[in-house]
């Protein structure tokens, strides 16, 4: 009789990670993460869960101001100074293989992206949909509270256009953007990007892909504690499409 043991996963660790896609440093952050994750031996076996935190609700959307503008209206800095702010912002990104566009980027309001995204993450789609949300309104210094605009921005990563239009007929995936923001308040979150391993480990900010791999290895050593999967000692047998050996 042949026998051998097989071990069977049946979960996959998760990442938690909380950001607003008008934040410059959540695009950085995600982009240092996805280089630890490259790296991480076990990368198939991640799951990476994105969560919705809007940085100001109370933002009013101006497509006829840049986020220039904005920044000097309401910091109270000269424009001089805020081109220095955004500078460090742009160097960082840059070493990231991303290319700011702040000046010219739309201060909107992200309340319907985070439900785009909702949306997506029903599909699969959760981390495309970050990429291309980050990319339009940081990149391409386009408004992401205009409906068209987010429709396009949807269909670019295979989403259906007219469900994504149906999603702003109505209220629907709100619930689960204030769930997210709940959530966050609950664990004590105060700033984003925030990360979260296995709801054990933690990192704020956009830190070094070194310190997102040193936590991802850490967290892979207590996700096998707690799921050490299901062992499977294997002798002859028969399957139900009739092979026996």
């Amino acid at each position: 009789m042949n026998r051998r043991v097989i071990i069977i996963k049946t979960t996959k660790m998760q990442v938690k990670i909380w950001s607003d896609v008008r934040c410059p440093f959540c695009y950085i952050g995600k982009k240092k993460f996805e280089a630890a994750l490259e790296n991480f031996p076990q990368k198939d076996k991640v799951e990476v869960i994105w969560k919705s935190f809007q940085l100001d609700p109370t933002l009013k959307t101006d497509p006829n101001q840049t986020t220039l503008d904005y920044f000097v209206k309401t910091k109270g800095v000269s424009k001089e100074q805020a081109r220095q702010m955004f500078a460090g912002a742009t160097q960082m990104a840059r070493a990231e293989g991303i290319e700011f566009n702040l000046e010219e980027s739309v201060p909107a309001n992200s309340l319907k992206a985070h439900r785009l995204i909702q949306f997506a993450k029903t599909k699969g789609l959760g981390n495309e949909i970050e990429e291309a949300l980050f990319k339009a309104h940081f990149e391409e210094a386009v408004n992401i509270d205009d409906i068209k605009v987010l429709v396009k921005v949807a269909g670019s990563i295979g989403l259906n256009p007219e469900e994504v239009e149906n999603i702003f007929d109505s209220n629907v995936f709100v619930n689960e953007v204030k769930q997210d923001e709940l959530e966050a308040k609950k664990i004590g979150v105060r700033g984003v990007p925030f990360f979260v391993f296995e709801d054990k480990y933690a990192i704020s900010g956009a830190q070094s892909s070194e310190i997102f791999l040193e936590h991802l290895e850490k967290s892979w050593v207590e996700f096998q504690k707690k799921n050490p999967g299901l062992e499977i000692s294997e002798g002859d047998s028969c399957t139900p499409e009739g092979n026996c050996n």
